[in-house]
């Protein structure tokens, strides 16, 4: 996927999960972070962002946070539209996963949940959650970053979709250089890593994805 408009500024603040103040161009702004996270370890004082300018003039944020410099690591991704964009795009080219696929649905419904992808290739009809990455410590990614409900519940009905004979993967798209692959994060949500193992022993796969990560774009590499 790629970014129009472009702009590198200075994180200050983040007076709430939905705005940030950044100095652009020696001008402090309020801008929108695309990013309901923590980001704690990344959103610092002083640390370089990327943002996008918005063509809307009637927009209270003309700009959105997209990323941030990790001192160490580099570029991070915390666009959280992101990961379904290059998950769409990646599926589109006939990943070997996926050969030969018939028929691509977002935002699909099973049970109590809505999946991001519905995907049929020949006669496999798969149900894919994606999740964004961007915590990251010693070259290991892990997720979540905040306690997440919705991504328990998620696992717990693809355990089901299993047994309704549907193929099943979580994919964490992992927006961060460096990083192969994703713990679940004990210390902050156990309750996700249960339901992850969970899930895995019920059938469901785990895809990691590392993207390249650029000011103006992001790619799903392997």
């Amino acid at each position: 996927m790629k970014y129009q408009n472009t702009v590198s500024g200075k994180f200050i603040s983040r007076p709430n999960r939905f705005v940030a103040q950044v100095e652009i161009s020696g001008q402090t702004q309020t801008v929108h972070v695309k990013n309901t996270g923590r980001c704690k370890e990344l959103l610092l004082p002083g640390a370089e962002v990327i943002l996008t300018r918005s063509d809307n003039p009637a927009r209270k944020t003309k700009y959105d946070l997209i990323a941030v410099y990790k001192p160490g690591l580099g570029l991070v991704n915390i666009d959280s539209q992101a990961p379904n964009t290059v998950m769409l795009e990646w599926l589109k080219t006939a990943p070997a996963e996926f050969p030969d696929i018939t028929k691509i649905k977002p935002e699909f419904v099973y049970g109590r949940s809505r999946f991001d992808f519905y995907v049929e290739c020949g006669k496999r009809k798969i149900l894919i959650e994606v999740k964004g990455c961007t915590l990251e410590i010693d070259s290991v990614g892990y997720f979540p970053d905040a306690p997440t409900q919705r991504g328990v519940k998620h696992l717990e009905e693809l355990a089901r979709a299993v047994e309704d004979g549907y193929e099943c993967f979580l994919a964490f798209v992992i927006a961060m250089p460096g990083v192969t692959k994703v713990l679940p994060n004990m210390e902050t949500h156990p309750q996700f890593g249960e339901a992850l193992d969970a899930a895995v022993r019920a059938g469901v796969k785990i895809l990691y994805l590392p993207c390249r990560v650029e000011e103006d774009s992001l790619k799903i590499e392997k």
